[in-house]
């Protein structure tokens, strides 16, 4: 089972968070399958974002700005979409942000999801809706494994906390209201440090390594050892499109969370992905220590896929030198004129060529 674009062309597709990276390169690439996408986020980032800079808004059927912590701007925004597919990607996404910022971080990734829900569960004509969550979802205690979708929710940090409970929320109104047979089919997604060209976030590595390379400033790294399972952020867009197709169709072992995640060998430390991303930028890059301090973060993080694997038929398309290498030619492309979102659509039309 693979991305499929006679299913998407012609669908009514409402995108939460679409101005985001993710959000960004989703609504792009639905558009390109022929959906049409309706997309309901908060105000644009101050500052370059693929939203603006690949003129996003120009290829969505809908784009509305709304708060999702308002419940009734997200019902109205449903019932002006009357969408077939939701995907839920909006999200206070940053984990620093979250312990300057904890009732903000709750109010959005919780009740926010729960608003989202709600809508779903009171708009007809919703057939399948997938909830992004985190790979920060799970309890992370140290345990030196990849997390499979069974282990515990949990969290350190409000960022991480509240994405686990957004995952509880999730399968509470599963269990609540959406076991009908006719009614909508809803799964979770979990994914994290995803990477790829045109992220501009606050706090992240690839993003802070970027700024400095087309600054031709030093880098500054936090956490060099920390693990992470790092992945462009077309494979697990590709899982959400292809978990939404599996939900169509109603089979239970679909209504579920799974994670997306890399090989294995594609977890790697920081200091691993700071050196391969510095050898492959024209005339390299330089970085030294950021000695902090710096808030608690999991030391390892990995994500178990396989039951996206067996139930789905889903694998990342993209290694992590695929990954790397598109970065660069994505920012050396944009440093030297070439249209963001032609730069964009050429990377998706790649990865689904294979």
């Amino acid at each position: 089972m693979g991305v499929d674009p006679a299913f998407w062309s012609g669908k009514r597709v409402l995108v939460t968070g679409h101005t985001g990276f993710k959000g960004s390169w989703l609504s792009l690439w639905l558009a390109s399958l022929g959906a049409k996408v309706v997309g309901a986020s908060d105000v644009v980032a101050d500052g370059p974002t693929l939203f603006a800079a690949a003129k996003v808004e120009e290829h969505l059927d809908q784009h509305h700005l709304i708060d999702i912590r308002d419940a009734a701007a997200v019902d109205g925004v449903f019932r002006a979409a009357r969408p077939d597919v939701v995907l839920h990607l909006a999200a206070q996404a940053f984990v620093r942000r979250s312990y300057a910022e904890p009732v903000e971080t709750y109010a959005v990734n919780v009740m926010g999801t729960a608003h989202v829900l709600d809508a779903v569960r009171r708009v007809e004509g919703i057939r399948a809706a997938v909830v992004v969550t985190s790979d920060k979802c799970y309890d992370n205690r140290g345990q030196g494994r990849p997390f499979t979708e069974d282990d515990p929710m949990g969290g350190h940090d409000p960022y991480s906390n509240s994405k686990g409970c957004a995952e509880l929320v999730t399968d509470a109104f599963r269990r609540s209201y959406f076991e009908a047979a006719d009614g909508p089919r809803i799964a979770s997604a979990r994914a994290g440090n995803v990477i790829g060209g045109g992220d501009w976030g606050e706090d992240r590595l690839i993003p802070d390594m970027m700024r400095g390379a087309l600054a031709g400033e030093q880098i500054r790294i936090r956490r060099p050892d920390a693990v992470r399972p790092w992945q462009h952020v077309l494979n697990p867009l590709s899982g959400y499109l292809v978990l939404a197709q599996a939900l169509w169709d109603g089979a239970d072992e679909y209504a579920a969370g799974f994670n997306f995640g890399p090989d294995p060998d594609d977890a790697q430390p920081v200091q691993a992905i700071v050196e391969r991303l510095a050898a492959r930028w024209p005339g390299g890059l330089t970085w030294e220590m950021d000695e902090g301090p710096h808030p608690h973060e999991a030391g390892y993080l990995a994500l178990d896929s396989a039951r996206a694997h067996e139930r789905l038929g889903w694998a990342p398309a993209w290694d992590l030198a695929d990954a790397l290498d598109s970065i660069v030619d994505w920012f050396v492309g944009y440093r030297d004129g070439v249209d963001p979102h032609a730069l964009t659509l050429g990377q998706i039309d790649r990865f689904q060529r294979g």
